[in-house]
């Protein structure tokens, strides 16, 4: 071969790898950019039929909207905060439960930004009760928690519960528990309605970690809903979670069946550290209860 072909091939190798790299960074970079704003943003609606024996036929048609790791400060600000309790209301819920991580740990809110997230906070529409749980990040010095509950009537069921009776002389019961890396937990006053009512209650426990089911299993309930994995906030198809932190490295995808009992983990609204989803939108969870 002579040596101007062999030159002319060495050029020709050379562009093509500089193609390869070119698309190969343009291609990293729509995939950050899409991570980044357009799968932080939007809001996904995820219904469950939940069915139990337990359920009097009253509570047909029930419906529990759930929603969590909100972050406020991360991605989600005014307007994403207000298409969330759009979609919550447009859901004509019956109770609506949040199970923690309200602002995003390191954000700091003036007076204005922290009316803003009570007065839209305010304007959930549940026909019975807002209630709720702390997560990890409500645990900093902000204090932003114990602030924005004080001025909404949710019920925090930190370690306590709650009987709601719907239409029905029947209750359902809602169980809260604290946060598990940072809380106190006190299983046995949570649970102590066990010791002066029918076991049979179907119950309901709100725990912002999923992994802290293990810890009480031995305690009899039906259903728990919980968050905190982001369901990986990054998630590869065929693949799934790439990291979940602590709390969640067990129970971190939407479903499993625990004993018993039904283990429900959403998605969550907000990011937590880094402000990237990635075939994970932001989402709320709708549970429909069917006892026909």
């Amino acid at each position: 071969m002579k040596k101007d072909e062999i030159l002319e091939n060495d050029t020709n190798k050379k562009h093509t790898i500089l193609k390869i790299v070119l698309v190969l960074a343009i291609w990293l970079l729509l995939t950050l950019l899409w991570a980044r704003y357009i799968s932080t943003s939007g809001l996904i609606v995820k219904e469950y039929a939940i069915r139990n024996d337990k359920l009097s036929e009253e509570y047909d048609g029930f419906k529990i909207v759930h929603f969590t790791d909100l972050h406020y400060g991360s991605t989600i600000f005014k307007d994403e905060l207000k298409n969330v309790i759009n979609e919550i209301n447009k859901q004509k819920p019956d109770i609506v439960v949040f199970t923690g991580d309200l602002v995003e740990t390191g954000v700091t809110l003036n007076d204005d930004e922290l009316n803003t997230l009570i007065n839209e906070l305010k304007k959930i529409d549940a026909r019975i009760e807002t209630l709720a749980v702390d997560g990890n990040h409500d645990y900093d010095e902000s204090g932003y928690f114990e602030k924005v509950m004080k001025s909404l009537d949710w019920h925090v069921l930190n370690n306590t519960y709650e009987f709601i009776y719907g239409n029905s002389k029947n209750p359902i019961v809602l169980v809260g528990l604290k946060d598990l890396t940072y809380g106190k937990q006190d299983y046995e006053n949570a649970f102590s309605f066990i010791n002066e009512n029918d076991e049979n209650l179907y119950t309901i426990v709100l725990a912002h970690e999923p992994d802290q089911i293990d810890e009480f299993n031995n305690y009899n309930f039906d259903l728990v809903l919980s968050g905190h994995s982001h369901l990986g906030q990054i998630r590869i198809p065929f693949i799934g979670a790439l990291y979940t932190p602590k709390g969640s490295k067990k129970y971190y995808d939407e479903y499993y069946k625990v004993g018993n009992a039904d283990l429900y983990i959403s998605g969550g609204i907000g990011t937590s550290t880094i402000k990237f989803r990635f075939f994970d939108k932001p989402s709320i969870n709708l549970y429909r209860f069917y006892t026909k």
